[in-house]
């Protein structure tokens, strides 16, 4: 038996009706991709990118990991960033968490999960930052979810540090980076007015200035 035969029906059904309505979607599709969005999101299987955001194939680039981090050594992470912002030209960069995020609240905890304990280092370090803030909640919910927020804004600019989005901007590159999250319980994202469109809204300690070249003497003897 064919444990994945739903699957393969689900698909034919779905390219089917594709081609009914639009003859030359995939033909067309084929071509070339040419998405203005590159989404960094979380895995859950209850956050579909394309879906919640109303829009179709080619339309959106898509990365997503555990609790949607950016992290300044993760190489695939970084690798879908270069290729989205210098060879599809992407126009923004869209960080969407959501709230009741598992990985966020598995950070909140002192219980050992394994191997991804490592990988929640970085949310844990977002959470001693806002230590204060979070402690003052109350609320275990509602102090999860701040924190799933506080996540968010702190991918966004982890992004804007990395070298390709500098290199773009001082290219005076169209290039903006944006943090929002998704409610589960409504299908609503929420903007967290969180949007940063060139260096000089940074710290100057993460502003990266293009390198001199190096110049050599020759000694004579």
């Amino acid at each position: 038996m064919n444990h994945l035969q739903q699957i393969y029906d689900n698909n034919l059904a779905w390219a089917e009706n594709i081609k009914k309505n639009k003859p030359n979607f995939f033909s067309d599709l084929s071509k070339q991709q040419s998405p203005e969005y590159l989404w960094i999101g979380c895995s859950d299987s209850r956050v579909v990118a394309e879906q919640l955001v109303g829009l179709q194939p080619g339309e959106l680039f898509v990365h997503r990991n555990i609790a949607n981090v950016v992290v300044p050594t993760d190489l695939n992470c970084l690798s879908v960033i270069q290729f989205a912002v210098e060879v599809l030209k992407v126009k923004h960069i869209i960080v969407c968490g959501h709230y009741g995020c598992g990985g966020v609240k598995a950070s909140m905890q002192s219980t050992e999960h394994g191997l991804i304990d490592n990988w929640l280092c970085h949310i844990k370090s977002v959470h001693q930052k806002n230590e204060v803030e979070l402690l003052s909640i109350d609320d275990e919910t509602a102090r999860l979810d701040r924190l799933c927020e506080l996540n968010v804004i702190e991918q966004v600019m982890n992004i804007c540090h990395t070298t390709v989005v500098q290199r773009a901007w001082r290219n005076n590159k169209e290039l903006s980076v944006h943090g929002c999250i998704y409610t589960l319980e409504t299908g609503i994202l929420k903007d967290l007015n969180v949007r940063f469109d060139d260096m000089s809204q940074m710290n100057d300690i993460y502003q990266l200035r293009q390198a001199k070249k190096n110049v050599y003497i020759k000694c004579v003897n």
